[in-house]
């Protein structure tokens, strides 16, 4: 029989040691957790508590931004030119609404809806929130809001919103001036993002576009406002916590006169062409047309592509602002510059003359060079030049003077060059010189060239505003002003002038030369358009080619294509002695400058100067 196995002992003290050891482990691991969640929840409560505070904000609060209203627009008297008018908006919440279909339906008995509006709103219902505002239609009329207030019990859920929209209330008479505002599009939020404005734009979708509308919008905007709305985890609002009111655009004048502007409008009566007239005293102008125009109210809620495309390819080219890019022969409006240079110059003298037998020649050339008279004018002097136009003694004069001189001469008034007026719309013109043609065309300069230059023909080319800015250094005796349409703007407290930018004079080596010019152009006034005016008045009429005539051909205007007849032009200003007003006007294929542009100029020269104001005055 084997012997009984010992049953072994527990090693008490071994069992005790390793569970010591497991237990300080244990111990260890849960202080270490129970560390690293009081660390975590330290970090939370304390060290990003603001950062946390916020974050939970922005889910319970919302900011809406609140439209400023726009500023407005008047002209120098006061008179206003662009307004804020009203548009009501029919909105729909769809939570709110019993069957939506159903009261479109009905909706449709008072307010129409296309069949391509309720397939949009359809649309638009299947991703939008029912407790936000859907709109159903916009721009209602008047009538449409009060039929449908008078039936709105029958429509839960749907509503009437009203805004503000810019409007033109004088259509087409101030558009290339003022411009327009229109919808922002991608270009435009680019360069508002860039410049650093685009949270100026939060609570609007419009931006000026042209004229003083996109000049000045800096003025106009004003600042959006903003709401603070308490808002649940779906985004619906609970109530209103803070409303910051918007800062409204700063209300501006301008340097234009309405009855001027219309006046100006109205003698063009649809032509093709422009009239610009300047105040000499500090170069603010009085009047800006350009015809034919458009009515911009049509883009102020976007335009139809069809709307668009009609102005586009209409031929009189009503988008283009004839006054500032519009670019013309100057013709002989710019003989009493050209004839002022031959004076400082020396070519010629007050006493100089010579004769005109109907036509010029370049010395050893058999070619000659027309004067519009074909039998001439006979001895002609500087005064008789400027009275009766004639071309001879421009051609003369041009070829001895030579063209460079002409263009650096010229450029002291402002032809070749912006004339820097508060708009952006504005072409340089041209006026060329022998650089000019060879970086243009890479050809030579020739002295034919010159000979047309010297009457306002050629290449040389100006826009009406230039026109008028130079025949405004002329009858101020060299003083010189940027043309500007600001006149005062108004801020919170008080009405603000613009400063007015007076340039440096020009100045002649014989100043008596600016008088003999501007007797001159008084002479001419007398002679013909101004003989019978109650006061004194300067001007100088220009008839420009728009194609050459062949040497021995004859300009039958009765013949010639309606587009291929000659521009007509005029400059003027009144008082002769203290001159009030300066302006030039430019009709395109009208024909004979004098004949046809003439009686525009006196017409607005007189519905300036006959004002009971400047009667009382003097």
């Amino acid at each position: 029989m084997s012997p009984k196995k010992r049953i072994a002992m527990h090693d008490h003290a071994a069992e005790a040691s390793l569970f010591k050891r497991r237990a300080l482990f244990t111990f260890l691991c849960v202080f270490i957790l129970i560390s690293l969640l009081l660390s975590n929840l330290y970090q939370l409560q304390v060290v990003s508590y603001q950062d946390y505070e916020t974050r939970s904000n922005d889910n319970r609060i919302r900011v809406v931004p609140v439209a400023p209203s726009r500023g407005l627009i008047y002209d120098r008297h006061g008179q206003l030119l662009a307004e804020n008018q009203p548009f009501y908006t029919l909105e729909l919440i769809p939570e709110k609404a019993q069957d939506i279909t159903a009261s479109l339906d009905k909706l449709n008995e008072y307010i129409e809806l296309s069949a391509d509006e309720r397939e949009a709103i359809t649309e638009r219902l299947r991703y939008h929130r029912r407790f936000k505002p859907l709109t159903i239609k916009s721009r209602l009329t008047e009538e449409q809001v009060a039929t449908f207030s008078v039936n709105q019990h029958q429509f839960p859920g749907f509503r009437v919103e009203a805004g503000l929209k810019r409007h033109y209330p004088y259509e087409g008479l101030m558009t290339h001036v003022l411009g327009y505002v229109g919808k922002i599009n991608t270009r435009d939020k680019t360069s508002l993002e860039k410049s650093g404005q685009w949270k100026n734009y939060a609570a609007t979708n419009d931006i000026g576009k042209q004229g003083i509308e996109k000049f000045y919008e800096s003025l106009l905007l004003g600042k959006p406002g903003h709401l603070e709305e308490e808002v649940n985890n779906r985004g619906r609002v609970i109530r209103t916590l803070k409303a910051t009111p918007p800062t409204p655009g700063q209300d501006i004048y301008l340097t234009l006169d309405l009855k001027l502007q219309q006046k100006a409008m109205e003698l063009l009566n649809g032509r093709r062409g422009s009239v610009v007239a300047i105040d000499p005293q500090d170069g603010g102008v009085l009047a800006m047309v350009s015809s034919p125009s458009y009515d911009p109210n049509l883009f102020v809620h976007g335009i139809s592509s069809k709307a668009y495309s009609a102005l586009l390819n209409d031929k009189s080219r009503p988008l283009i602002n004839r006054a500032t890019q519009g670019q013309y022969s100057p013709a002989s409006t710019i003989k009493p510059h050209v004839a002022l240079l031959g004076l400082e110059e020396k070519t010629i003298t007050e006493k100089t003359r010579i004769w005109d037998p109907g036509f010029w020649q370049i010395p050893n050339v058999e070619r000659k060079y027309r004067d519009w008279k074909r039998w001439g004018h006979g001895w002609v002097d500087v005064y008789s030049s400027i009275m009766d136009s004639c071309d001879t003694f421009f051609y003369d004069l041009a070829y001895k003077v030579g063209v460079d001189k002409m263009a650096e001469f010229m450029s002291k008034f402002g032809f070749g060059e912006p004339t820097g007026i508060d708009i952006y719309e504005e072409a340089n013109g041209i006026m060329p010189s022998k650089d000019w043609k060879r970086m243009r065309y890479n050809q030579p300069w020739y002295i034919g060239d010159t000979i047309s230059v010297g009457i306002g023909q050629g290449y040389w080319t100006s826009t009406p505003l230039q026109l008028t800015n130079a025949a405004t250094i002329l009858a101020n005796r060299g003083q010189r002003f940027t043309p500007h349409l600001l006149k005062s703007f108004k801020d919170e407290t008080a009405k603000i002038d613009s400063p007015i930018d007076e340039r440096e004079p020009i100045t002649l080596n014989d100043e008596n030369n600016w008088e003999i010019i501007n007797e001159a152009m008084r002479r001419t006034a007398d002679k013909s358009r101004f003989t019978d005016a109650s006061y004194t008045a300067a001007m100088k009429t220009g008839t420009a080619q728009v194609f050459s005539v062949a040497q021995d051909a004859k300009y039958d205007s009765e013949t010639v294509a309606e587009h291929l007849k000659d521009n007509a032009l005029i400059i003027a200003y009144a008082p002769y002695e203290n001159p009030k007003i300066v302006l030039a006007v430019v009709l395109e294929n009208a024909g004979w400058g004098g004949v046809n542009a003439g009686p525009v100029a006196r017409a607005l020269l007189d519905e300036y100067m006959l004002r009971d104001e400047w009667l009382v005055a003097e």
